[in-house]
């Protein structure tokens, strides 16, 4: 049986939020440090699922929020990576090629479903799931509010890159509102900010040293908390900012993402 229509019927499906992010994951080379630092800085708990050893599902009161895959045996340095939503992976993939962009893997099958990871024509790796979903999208969101943003060269030209790849902006029922607010690109879903696209203010110019990367932000309530525990934890503070709160921190492994104390504005159009 095909993995996706299994899949549609077992639980909430990609199809229902096209486009929008559904999953983020953390690809490290050693998982029990990864599980004791993110414990100790986000307050998560860890499982293994049926995905087996090589993975960990990440969890806030019981609900499923963050992927941790081994990187053991290629030893690559950690890095995070959205994923984002799609009825179907392999139409993903051929438009991402169509438009410059690159494959890196799959799409490959993974219970319930498939999965793929990609880079832009620019670089910034993103991936791609089709199939059920770990969890129902607004529990997840509201679980640990996270949004994913992209640093590249020319958020206009980035934006029309992915409106064509993952569906933004379409007519397609779910999919994501597009936006330009306070010079960055932001991409809404169901009135939430879920991602934002960001290349400089408005009348500068592209920025060709920029290294194009999707960022992950995790909504806590304690920055400064969040700070002291990574470097407990032998993490590092790469930058704080007081307005709003917020820190870009990096795992033992050197995994970068950001804390921020704004992200639970994000429904009524603020902080985020």
């Amino acid at each position: 049986m095909n993995t996706s229509i299994a899949a549609r019927g077992a639980g909430p499906h990609s199809s229902s939020v096209p486009g929008a992010p559904c999953w983020v994951n953390l690809s490290t080379p050693d998982l029990g440090a990864a599980e004791e630092f993110y414990h100790a800085v986000l307050g998560w708990d860890w499982r293994v699922g049926r995905l087996g050893e090589y993975y960990r599902f990440a969890s806030v009161h019981g609900v499923p929020v963050a992927g941790l895959s081994s990187t053991e045996m290629v030893s690559s340095p950690g890095v995070w990576t959205p994923f984002f939503a799609a009825a179907s992976a392999d139409d993903v993939v051929a438009r991402t090629r169509e438009r410059g962009g690159t494959t890196a893997v799959g799409p490959l099958a993974f219970p319930p479903g498939r999965a793929a990871v990609l880079a832009d024509r620019d670089g910034a790796v993103f991936g791609v799931w089709e199939g059920e979903l770990v969890s129902d999208w607004e529990e997840w969101r509201r679980a640990a509010p996270t949004f994913v943003e992209l640093h590249t060269r020319n958020a206009f030209d980035a934006t029309m890159f992915y409106a064509e790849v993952l569906g933004w902006a379409s007519d397609e029922p779910g999919s994501c509102d597009v936006r330009y607010e306070e010079e960055r690109v932001v991409l809404r879903n169901h009135g939430d900010v879920v991602a934002r696209v960001y290349s400089g203010a408005v009348d500068s110019a592209p920025d060709p040293a920029i290294r194009p990367r999707w960022q992950v932000h995790f909504f806590e309530e304690d920055v400064a908390a969040c700070v002291e525990a990574a470097r407990a934890h032998g993490g590092r503070a790469l930058s704080r900012g007081t307005d709003p709160p917020e820190a870009i921190l990096t795992d033992p492994a050197g995994a970068a993402f950001v804390v921020n104390e704004a992200v639970r504005t994000a429904r009524s159009g603020q902080g985020a």
